[in-house]
């Protein structure tokens, strides 16, 4: 499908104004996410209709801990993210360049996704209802580069009397976020940590991650979580930066999830210690009425 949020330039180039990266991409490349390819001059969204994941999950796993507590939520996921973070769980469809080398991402995207419409996502949602579910979950990989996808899927959610949630990194520009924002019930943004020494190792910027956090609290239910990375975003200083953020621009009733890390993909240091989300647990506790332990 051709993507929403970008312009033409000359020599058929385009710009994606999709997140605050605004890839200027060639034709016959992609950008970033590594899904959004530039055919001819026109911007094309490479995984419409296309999944690489499916489960029906537990509300908590998301995680959302004060959103339907004990429901279930059907989760779908694609391929391709706008970050790069050496230590993703789920680097074999969120970075499709490293897993599959050389190779042309519309071929990637066919041998490694299945083809599901915004209809038959809702079907199977519906079916679900037994099953205590009560909605769609778009996760796994950054479901803001799936935006045309989601933006359908979501609305038709809505007219089926179905919960949105997205799970996300929150690196989307402004325009985009507010015209998504009124078919989403919750969302769970993941901080990565509080200082743009930590984005740019991971391939972005702070600010525009804040400002998602800010925008979509006040119009959805919103819980953050922050992966506690050793040796990256794991000091006392910068855990007390976040929480007093969360406690002054967002509000003290928001939910934080810690989480502890384990080595994957490109990072090899030991998991994060109890003792450091122990310490996380108790800063936040000063400010926050939810805070929460996760992966422990």
């Amino acid at each position: 499908m051709e993507a929403k949020f970008y312009e033409k330039r000359p020599d058929k180039k385009v710009k994606c104004l999709l997140c605050p990266h605004g890839c200027v991409i060639s034709s016959g490349k992609v950008g970033i996410c590594s899904i959004r390819k530039n055919i001819d001059g026109t911007l094309i969204a490479l995984t419409y209709g296309r999944i690489s994941s499916c489960s029906l999950d537990p509300i908590e796993k998301k995680p959302l801990y004060h959103f339907y507590p004990g429901k279930m939520i059907l989760s779908l996921g694609t391929i391709g993210c706008n970050f790069a973070c050496p230590f993703c769980q789920n680097w074999q469809i969120s970075q499709p360049r490293e897993a599959f080398p050389g190779e042309d991402m519309e071929e990637v995207v066919s041998k490694v996704t299945d083809s599901l419409t915004p209809k038959q996502a809702i079907d199977l949602a519906l079916t679900y209802r037994q099953n205590g579910n009560i909605g769609l979950a778009y996760t796994y990989n950054e479901p803001f580069i799936w935006y045309e996808y989601v933006y359908e899927t979501v609305k038709l959610a809505h007219k089926n009397g179905l919960k949105n949630v997205l799970v996300t990194n929150g690196y989307v520009n402004e325009a985009p976020l507010r015209k998504l924002l009124p078919y989403i019930d919750a969302i769970n943004i993941d901080i990565k940590g509080f200082s743009d020494e930590v984005y740019k190792k991971l391939g972005g910027r702070l600010a525009p991650v804040l400002k998602t956090v800010e925008i979509a609290s006040k119009d959805c239910h919103v819980e953050l979580t922050n992966l506690i990375v050793p040796k990256l975003n794991d000091s006392r200083e910068e855990i007390e930066n976040l929480v007093d953020w969360v406690a002054t621009k967002v509000g003290r009733e928001t939910p934080l999830h810690f989480s502890r890390y384990f080595p994957n993909f490109k990072y090899a240091e030991p998991p994060t210690s109890p003792k450091t989300l122990k310490m996380a647990e108790e800063i936040g506790l000063t400010k926050l009425k939810h805070v929460h332990l996760g992966n422990v």
